[in-house]
């Protein structure tokens, strides 16, 4: 009963008391302790609170089969991040948020294969490694791939234009632990912003911009998944990625090349794009 600006935040804290799940407490206990003292700090009014509400009623309303706008919505807030710093294991590729976009199965491929399905773009090679962080070559390790068209849009996002599964791959690393697949140069892109995320950068005068990049969840016996990108070096918006993912380690050439021999052996013409980087993954804990 006694309830007022003092005590609120103990008395919710203390209604937690008899979780079975210790973990489950402590979330909501620490969780209503920073909500009450942000409210506190802030004393929004009740028409305010009434707007957060609608402002996250709306994130909601807004997430499909094929769109996550909370997963935005954490993105563009630095959050998701935060949450991959924080659960970060030292000496293996630094790994990044899923982003929004991993809404859908990626279709199986064979090493080699062409991700692009649409034939339009700068096209481009790109090869390397699985390895955990001694160096040792993982073979079989699976790779999933995912990345927009050379306009700037995923194919969830254009199902009248792209075909399903365009920019997609699921690939199984050779006997050295090898990758390697054809695509087009992605491009940089702006978040969608026809939604309440949209609104809120928006207001902020903020930019949605992200720089160019490939996503790759890594995943291998007996060693805990990656979920990274590879961001295409000289792209606009490295230094201001609207969701904070870029980091050094992560930026890679894309330079051309004019190898006929290579050429024909992807079955291209020069001059064509090549990448090539090693993704290392650190032992699962035991």
């Amino acid at each position: 009963m006694d309830f007022s600006e003092d005590t609120a935040a103990r008395v919710v804290q203390d209604s937690f008391g008899k979780t079975p799940d210790p973990r489950l407490q402590e979330i909501l206990t620490a969780l209503t302790a920073h909500l009450h003292a942000f409210v506190r700090e802030t004393r929004p009014t009740i028409q305010e609170w009434d707007q957060a509400i609608q402002f996250l009623t709306a994130v909601g309303h807004a997430c499909s089969d094929t769109r996550q706008e909370f997963v935005l919505l954490s993105d563009v807030l630095g959050v998701s991040t935060l949450v991959e710093i924080l659960n970060e294991r030292e000496g293996g590729t630094e790994s990044t948020l899923l982003g929004p976009f991993h809404m859908v199965k990626s279709p199986p491929r064979s090493l080699g294969d062409n991700i692009d399905l649409v034939g339009e773009g700068e096209p481009c090679v790109v090869s390397g490694r699985v390895l955990n962080t001694d160096g040792t070559p993982l073979p079989n390790a699976e790779v999933d791939v995912w990345q927009c068209n050379e306009q700037g849009f995923y194919d969830v996002q254009q199902p009248d234009v792209q075909p399903p599964g365009n920019g997609r791959g699921l690939f199984h690393t050779d006997a050295e632990g090898r990758f390697r697949f054809r695509t087009v140069v992605p491009s940089h892109y702006p978040l969608p912003t026809g939604g309440p995320v949209g609104r809120l950068l928006q207001a902020t005068e903020r930019h949605p911009y992200r720089p160019a990049h490939i996503h790759f969840i890594v995943q291998a016996a007996g060693h805990s998944p990656l979920t990274t990108h590879v961001f295409v070096a000289g792209s606009p918006y490295l230094d201001s990625d609207a969701v904070f993912a870029v980091k050094q380690s992560l930026i890679v050439d894309f330079p051309e090349s004019d190898n006929e021999q290579e050429a024909v052996q992807y079955g291209l013409r020069p001059p064509f794009r090549r990448a090539e980087f090693d993704l290392a993954l650190t032992k699962a804990p035991t």
